[in-house]
């Protein structure tokens, strides 16, 4: 794999910002003729850079009106356990194996306050490798690489927010 250079993370950077660009607005964007955005767009998914393209979705709009991160702490070698456990759990958005004072990050988002008491009470706490819990919610949630974010602005070269 080439190290990437700056051009690269401006493309990636743009296509971050928004997945659906077409590959002449990219060109347009980073400056670069479509033959090299192109070759440069297939080489960074092909060496692993670029995984994928997904939609963001809004968690209010789309139902889920409570979101939370929920600490865990386990058992000494759980983990792998524990990980194929909570990737069965639908409302689990996201987990993060940490360093610190806990051993576990999730981000969980459900419909209500039930049932995210629901989740952790009858989900997470009822595994065995878990020793301990704690909730934290999330009152407001901001992505830098949306279109108003740091990363977007740098992509684009445009000032603030859109």
């Amino acid at each position: 794999m080439a190290p990437l250079d700056d051009t690269d993370r401006l493309i990636v950077e743009a296509l971050r910002a928004d997945g659906r660009l077409s590959m002449r607005a990219l060109a347009a964007q980073v400056h670069l003729s479509r033959a090299n955005v192109y070759s440069r767009v297939a080489r960074l998914q092909r060496d692993g850079v670029i995984t994928g393209y997904t939609a963001v979705v809004d968690p209010l709009r789309y139902g889920y009106g409570l979101s939370a991160y929920v600490y865990l702490d386990i058992a000494q070698r759980s983990w792998k356990a524990v990980r194929r456990q909570l990737l069965s759990i639908p409302e689990v958005d996201h987990i993060a194996l940490t360093s610190g004072e806990h051993d576990i990050v999730v981000r969980v988002r459900t419909d209500d306050a039930a049932s995210l008491r629901d989740v952790v009470l009858t989900q997470l706490q009822e595994m065995p490798e878990i020793r301990s819990t704690q909730t934290v919610l999330i009152f407001e949630e901001l992505d830098p690489g949306t279109a108003g974010g740091a990363r977007a602005q740098r992509a684009t070269g445009l000032p603030g927010s859109s």
